[in-house]
């Protein structure tokens, strides 16, 4: 099932309506992530399978006619001006497998590297890259079996390592995941009824050059910056209710003086979660300006969303493109072997270092609003929001946390773009780091649900000490009842650390945006 591409078409959380995906026309980060992170199904098309049958027909013929092409009859990177016998190229595609595998650290989360699988069928299914279909079968039988190489996950510069292991399991060694067992990959193949494949001309060098790793690494970072800049909206909205903050800030009028959509889409937002609170009605006079952690968020939350969605619309692009090296042209009856630079991960890495910037940036106002609520002067509730402060803590060290992780973020926002140091005796003497901009990304937004979490939970906690008579809207009541199956009312220190895990998975999930859209009907 494919989608338009719009980022108003974006759900947080599982897409259970994607069951099936068929490749052969475009797919969007909401596929992915059902394939990836949710198991659905991938089929093939018949257009899919017919350009690739197309494209892998001229690479057999150019080799029957003895052509000289770069990682197909070459050696690869410096090693182009080796030619390679028609009886080598197979052990050819072996050996660049073999070689770059060489990835180290900690492995890839099993989610990740499905999304590479479904990365790599993309950008070879385009018909440019001249792999056979029984490639493309092969990872397809993968991802549907749920078989699962083993790839670390340090030390890519945008392609290559992370790819190199993928390919091991391919042919039959390194090591898998199946069922959620870590085991050879011979031993996952024969538990799953598989073969190994061997591989043919072109089809390693094809593996290994793309974008498929940043690509992948991005698509689930920003598929979840995307869902918690949604909750950041509604968080706020609640953080704002409680503090008794004036909705003036958000008047549609105001927002046509300045009319970016995102910031627009944003203060629409906030009118319509508090537009039946009892208690926004009842303080829309109570300040005649809040503090910019309040009447702020359209401004800060709609310019970090405008760049998470042109983030989006580079990933749907870059996903549905081929990034292989060299691509197989088909023009007329000869077609042609274009050797370029579709591997170069720039768009991915300066799109993922500026998603990263932006999730900081809601991130740091998050905090701003957490401290608002515990602070007694500001808040006008008691500190860290407990009734015995002094006696106990309450919730003044989350907050200490959220500076912890908000201090590693805005490390983590330095961009890992900029920088490229050779490789490959100097043939690649400039490297995008697209891969690392992406892993950072992924990082970035963890930190991000825990710095929400920790907001709704002083906002959670906030709830008992509004004045009386002033009660807040039904979609802050339809939150505060899901977190109340969850989260019980601190009356006195307690362990806080389940809660706040609870709070990150209920954002992570989509279940906090599905309990405010239930009332509000889809924000945007």
């Amino acid at each position: 099932m494919n989608h338009d591409n719009t980022h108003s078409h974006y759900k947080a959380g599982n897409p259970p309506e994607i069951t099936s995906v068929c490749l052969g026309a475009p797919v969007t980060l909401q596929d992915l992530v059902a394939v990836a992170r949710h198991g659905a199904a991938v089929t093939f098309s018949e257009a899919y399978c017919s350009r690739v049958a197309r494209s892998r027909s001229l690479v057999e013929r150019w080799i029957a006619e003895g052509r000289i092409m770069y990682g197909i009859t070459t050696g690869f990177g410096a090693l182009c001006t080796s030619v390679i016998s028609v009886e080598e190229t197979a052990r050819l595609q072996r050996n660049i497998i073999l070689t770059h595998a060489t990835a180290v650290g900690e492995p890839l989360p099993v989610e990740v590297v499905r999304a590479v699988l479904f990365a790599m069928l993309q950008n070879m299914g385009q018909g440019y890259s001249g792999v056979r279909l029984e490639l493309l079968e092969h990872i397809r039988q993968l991802l549907n079996a749920g078989v699962t190489p083993f790839a670390p996950r340090e030390g890519s510069v945008g392609y290559l390592s992370v790819e190199g292991h993928i390919g091991l399991t391919l042919i039959g060694m390194g090591r898998a995941y199946y069922r959620g067992v870590l085991m050879e990959t011979a031993e996952a193949f024969r538990q799953a009824g598989l073969e190994p494949i061997v591989l043919a001309a072109k089809e390693g060098l094809a593996l290994i050059s793309g974008t498929t790793s940043p690509t992948a690494l991005a698509s689930l970072a920003l598929y979840d910056m995307l869902g918690a800049a949604k909750a950041a909206d509604i968080i706020g909205a609640m953080t704002l209710e409680v503090s008794r903050g004036t909705v003036k800030a958000f008047d549609e009028r105001l927002m046509q003086t300045r009319p970016y959509e995102e910031q627009c889409a944003t203060a629409s937002n906030v009118r319509r979660l508090l537009g039946d609170s009892g208690m926004a009605q009842q303080n829309a006079g109570y300040r005649l300006q809040d503090a910019l952690s309040l009447r702020a968020i359209p401004q800060l939350h709609g310019a970090a969303k405008r760049y998470l969605h042109q983030a989006r619309v580079t990933l749907e692009q870059e996903l549905n493109s081929c990034n292989d090296n060299p691509v197989i042209w088909p023009e007329g009856d000869d077609g042609l072997a274009l050797s370029g630079c579709h591997c170069d991960s720039s768009y991915v890495g300066i799109s993922m270092d500026t998603a990263a910037i932006a999730a900081t940036m809601i991130a740091k106002m998050s905090e701003r609003r957490n401290f608002r609520l515990l602070t007694e002067s500001l808040s006008e509730m008691p500190w860290f929001l407990i009734r015995s402060p002094g006696l106990n803590s309450g919730l003044m060290i989350p907050q200490y946390t959220q500076a912890g992780l908000l201090n590693d973020m805005k490390i983590l926002s330095h961009p890992a773009s900029v920088d490229g140091i050779p490789t490959c005796g100097g043939q690649e003497d400039y490297v995008a780091m697209g891969y690392n901009a992406a892993k950072k990304a992924v990082a970035v937004v963890e930190k991000l649900e825990y710095i929400l979490a920790i907001e709704l939970l002083s906002v959670y906690q906030a709830q008992q000490f509004r004045p009386a008579g002033m009660t807040p809207g039904p979609a802050s009541e339809a939150v505060l009842a899901l977190i109340g199956e969850h989260v019980p009312v601190m009356e006195e220190d307690l362990e806080l650390y389940p809660y706040l895990e609870t709070l990150r998975r209920l954002i992570r999930e989509g279940a906090l945006c599905a309990a405010a859209e239930a009332v509000t009907g889809p924000l945007a």
